[in-house]
């Protein structure tokens, strides 16, 4: 048995030495950038108060929208996907960990055995007596009952960075599931507010259907009389059955708005609950963004890449360690005989080992080395993915405060336009009723001003979705 032992361990220490000579490659040290400009630009006060750190609940405040999004952390499929692979990298920690630990298993055997007579073993059983007067049977039997283990020695740690890199890797899933959770809630409020806008958009066309209606009795009126031609006559005719085909363009777009909903809710189509009356008045939320720093933490696609960028850096030292030497231990303890009677008479029966193996590559150092190369190339791609993913939350945050500016000034002067082009119209009638404006200058102000509202509706839309975006790219909404 010391021979044996000394055996494995006088091939372990050779070869170690033969890779001696075997350069260990070294790792590239790359640091990620982290920084960011201390404000943003156009954000008007500088605290370090944020939105991101409301909850949901409490940033929307339209009950009927809070509803639909409970339904949907519930029931969406995308975000049930998420979770069932938050529980494969957590099963992944727990393969990681058990390498860790001893390997131990139970092993039970039962074997025959023929040897020639005239072979060194047969003649050695042949002239053997097992007690004075009884021969070593013939066929031989074994039975084997016993107990086995084998452990790696973590000498370099090269396990333990497998458990923290597979640790990281589930951290990183965690942070996806929150960018999704994120990304479904801001995804369901406009949605919503898409639906309210389209609702309102129909409703102006109906009652400019109903305008265009009142005008064209009008215009045929004014035809019976002389006054216009039959070209006015279709011109508004024309002007009305273009409006009532806008009617049902809208609604086959609230049509598709509500499935789009309902998919995000993961159920079947129906209608979705809304209040329909007050969306122009609707006013958006205050957003307070706080300092770019922020987003460091707060942001889960941020901090997504920062965990993948730490496990990748692990599976640089991994690769690497795979050029050390390994050492391992064996060990078996049972009861070996070639008869049942004879399975338990100790300690005759007994069997034990234990072996000690210091393992090193020698002839595939080639191999090592592209799985080396190829993990320090997925650790800079991790570091540039970590800037990029930086980069663009501040680039997003910027672009969405400059959005908010613009589309509040944008609805201010849509306002004043639609005032304007309202009073226009009634001008534009009581003008044509005393032949001092003609048919197509009430038509194109009737035009004008239809479009407007839709504007108008369209703006306040924006408004409303812009308030969302940047409450998720602050970092909102998955807490």
């Amino acid at each position: 048995m010391a021979n044996q032992i000394n055996k494995h361990w006088i091939i372990g220490l050779l070869l170690s030495t033969a890779v001696t000579g075997c350069k260990v490659p070294k790792t590239t040290l790359v640091q990620e950038n982290k920084q960011v400009p201390q404000e943003f630009a156009e954000a008007v006060t500088q605290d370090t108060t944020s939105s991101a750190s409301v909850k949901w609940r409490d940033f929307f405040s339209d009950p009927n929208l809070v509803a639909l999004i409970d339904t949907a952390l519930k029931n969406n499929q995308e975000l049930n996907v998420t979770l069932q692979e938050l529980a494969i990298a957590k099963n992944d920690i727990l393969l990681r960990k058990g390498a860790l630990k001893p390997s131990v298993g139970l092993r039970a055997g039962a074997g025959m055995e023929k040897v020639g007579r005239y072979t060194s073993q047969g003649a050695g059983d042949a002239s053997t007596e097992i007690a004075p007067g009884k021969e070593m049977p013939d066929p031989l039997g074994d039975l084997t009952i016993g107990a086995y283990a084998s452990w790696e020695i973590d000498v370099w740690k090269k396990l333990k960075d497998s458990e923290q890199a597979a640790l990281n890797r589930y951290l990183a899933t965690v942070e996806g599931k929150n960018f999704v959770l994120s990304s479904l809630i801001a995804e369901v409020a406009r949605s919503y507010y898409e639906l309210l806008a389209l609702d309102n958009q129909l409703a102006i066309i109906k009652q400019n259907i109903e305008l265009q209606d009142n005008a064209l009795e009008v215009i045929k009126l004014q035809k019976q009389a002389a006054r216009v031609t039959e070209l006015a006559v279709q011109k508004f005719q024309a002007e009305v059955l273009k409006t009532k085909g806008m009617e049902f363009e809208t609604r086959q777009q609230i049509k598709e708005t509500e499935n789009r909903i309902n998919f995000l809710l993961g159920r079947f189509p129906q209608e979705i609950k809304r209040d329909k009356s007050n969306f122009v008045d609707m006013i958006p939320a205050k957003v307070q963004t706080g300092i770019p720093s922020q987003l460091l933490s707060n942001r889960p696609d941020i901090r997504e890449a920062e965990y993948e960028l730490a496990a990748a850096k692990l599976d640089v030292q991994i690769a690497r360690k795979e050029f050390y030497p390994s050492l391992e231990i064996s060990a078996a303890l049972g009861l070996q005989a070639f008869k049942p009677s004879y399975l338990f008479k100790m300690p005759e029966s007994m069997l034990y080992n234990i072996i000690g193996e210091l393992a090193a590559p020698l002839l595939n150092k080639n191999g090592l080395k592209a799985e080396f190369n190829t993990a320090n190339a997925k650790q800079i791609q991790a570091v540039y993915n970590y800037e990029k993913t930086i980069l663009n939350a501040y680039l997003e945050v910027s672009t969405q405060l400059s959005n908010i500016e613009n589309l509040g000034k944008s609805y201010d002067f849509k306002t004043k336009e639609v005032e304007v082009l309202n009073n226009s119209v009634i001008v534009s009638g009581d003008l044509f009723k005393s032949a001092r404006a003609d048919y197509m200058e009430v038509l194109m102000t009737q035009r004008d001003v239809l479009d407007s509202k839709l504007e108008l509706i369209e703006t306040k839309k924006q408004q409303l979705n812009a308030v969302v975006n940047i409450y998720k790219e602050l970092g909102g909404g998955w807490k």
